[in-house]
């Protein structure tokens, strides 16, 4: 498959080094010149959790206009980046090209569908967590679970396609005929941990060593499965507390991605996390008090990068 990989950060490296390894014809785009042209040159360098180490050619380029037109493009740019980087896709596009989004965070598939048409968009979750380490280097963190579907719930031909693509990469994908849900689910998980992991410079294991922590983050959970709830989105909040504290403590040296956003002084992606949850909360009438404090406080740390 002929795939384009829209932001060539921890996760677009990761899944474009394993696409291209199963022998798919990837390019990875993205504005950090230095990046995109080690990437060229030398290759990119996955290291995984276990001490392995593999070395795949993919291509690279700065302006989507030198790829041409793509049958895949998968979205993996920070949340604040995405009309931007979608709005230069358009030289990617054919009357058949699919795009995916796996971004974190609520809010990105509207975005994506209000440039290129609801029609093309698939979107989904995934539970891989990598981390840069030079220009042309990655290193796969820890393995996950990835879910893609149509948002419509339908299982179609396209769906079933990419999945056979990704499954064939080494990458798990479950098809999903709920991916709302999916996107739901890892963002009531992840409204807990990262803007908790960030302002207090914590990682996985020290999370649920404290009191404290453990009860904003359960705080942070109800909140977030009422508004769901009120949208249609039914989460079991005691099996979605169960599972994300046994997550932390299967992976206690972890650090969370805004975390590490925050470490080197960048914008974090608050607004599609927390900030989703108090938008909907505000919508719906649902007191969201917990994440809303969140949210200023994130918004008031990344205040400090400007100066």
């Amino acid at each position: 498959m002929r795939i384009a990989i829209i932001g060539a950060g921890a996760m677009g490296r990761l899944f474009g080094g394993y696409l291209a390894s199963a022998g798919n014809d990837v390019t990875l785009i993205d504005v950090w010149r230095e990046a995109v042209e080690s990437m060229a040159a030398n290759g990119l360098r996955i290291d995984d959790k276990w001490g392995g180490s593999q070395t795949v050619r993919v291509s690279a380029e700065t302006d989507p206009a030198k790829v041409g037109q793509v049958e895949l493009v998968l979205v993996l740019v920070k949340c604040m980046h995405t009309e931007a980087a979608i709005r230069s896709a358009g030289p990617l596009l054919s009357s058949q090209t699919m795009v995916l989004t796996l971004q974190n965070g609520w809010g990105n598939a509207s975005r994506i569908a209000a440039i290129v048409g609801k029609e093309r968009l698939l979107a989904g979750v995934t539970y891989h967590s990598s981390t840069v380490l030079g220009l042309g280097h990655v290193h796969h963190t820890e393995p996950g679970a990835t879910f893609i579907g149509e948002l419509d719930g339908k299982m179609s031909q396209r769906l079933k396609r990419i999945g056979e693509v990704f499954n064939r990469a080494g990458i798990e994908v479950t098809l999903s005929e709920n991916v709302i849900k999916e996107i739901w689910s890892k963002l009531s998980l992840c409204a807990c941990t990262l803007p908790t992991s960030a302002l207090l410079g914590f990682n996985s294991g020290q999370l649920i060593e404290h009191q404290g922590t453990l009860e904003l983050m359960r705080s942070l959970l109800h909140e977030a499965v009422a508004v769901a709830k009120m949208q249609g989105v039914n989460l079991d909040e005691e099996k979605y507390w169960e599972d994300m504290i046994g997550s932390l403590k299967r992976y206690p040296g972890s650090k969370a991605s805004m975390l590490q956003d925050i470490e080197k002084r960048r914008r974090t992606e608050i607004d599609v996390v927390n900030g989703a949850i108090v938008e909907a909360g505000k919508r719906l009438n649902i007191p969201t008090p917990y994440n809303e404090v969140m949210v200023w406080l994130v918004k008031s740390l990344e205040e400090t990068f400007e100066s």
